[in-house]
């Protein structure tokens, strides 16, 4: 069992999800479905993943009675695409929280070390209060998005909440292992936890490169 300071795991179990996903899987969907997929599978993984987001009671008046109603509470929420692939899921979250504020990350992935570094950020440099929604798509080795919550902690961030299309198990694990250090607790929330990784790096059976498949080739 997993103490508080480790990350907790949510697998939306849901018939859509599995369509969606089953789609995006295939090596024969072009570039625009992807997109497509990736936008509406983040959509339904984002219903689940602010199920903890903060409110405050509201008063109105319906055309009938008065009332008191919930809000999002203030400050907003924070959502933390991981660039480049994490762009791809970002209409989807704001369509769900379109009063979130974005903050942008790069992060990439060095393909002989499996090591993650930090090429590029636009953050606020105070998180503290803030709950942070941190978007990549797939939890591989777990150096890109572990990076990530590292540098949104560093920043005084302590409620963070990753979203992913995909997750290895050794992604979860290196996961937990951070935020045993950190002392931080976290929320993953995925569509599936695949079988494993391959030899270079590659969620099995996964969805191959993401980023490539969202944008083209990077070269």
């Amino acid at each position: 069992m997993w103490d508080s300071w480790t990350v907790e795991v949510r697998v939306v179990n849901h018939p859509l999800v599995d369509h969606k996903l089953t789609h995006l899987r295939n090596k024969n969907t072009d570039q625009p479905v992807f997109r497509k997929l990736v936008d509406e599978l983040v959509t339904l993984l984002a219903y689940e993943a602010t199920r903890g987001v903060r409110v405050n009671p509201v008063d109105i008046e319906t055309p009938v009675a008065p009332m008191t109603g919930t809000k999002l509470a203030d400050p907003a929420p924070l959502v933390v695409p991981i660039l480049r692939a994490g762009l791809g899921m970002l209409e989807g979250m704001l369509r769900l929280v379109p009063t979130a504020e974005v903050g942008f990350l790069g992060m990439i992935r060095d393909e002989e070390t499996l090591q993650p570094m930090t090429y590029a950020e636009r953050l606020p440099a105070d998180l503290s209060g803030r709950q942070c929604y941190v978007l990549d798509p797939m939890l591989a080795t777990g150096g890109s998005l572990g990076g990530a919550v590292q540098y949104l902690v560093d920043r005084g961030a302590d409620d963070i909440t990753c979203i992913c299309i995909l997750a290895a198990p050794e992604g979860i694990e290196r996961l937990h292992d951070l935020l045993a250090d950190l002392k931080v607790p976290c929320n993953l929330v995925v569509a599936a936890v695949d079988e494993k990784l391959n030899e270079v790096g590659y969620i099995v059976p996964g969805l191959g490169d993401a980023g490539d498949r969202l944008y083209g080739l990077a070269q």
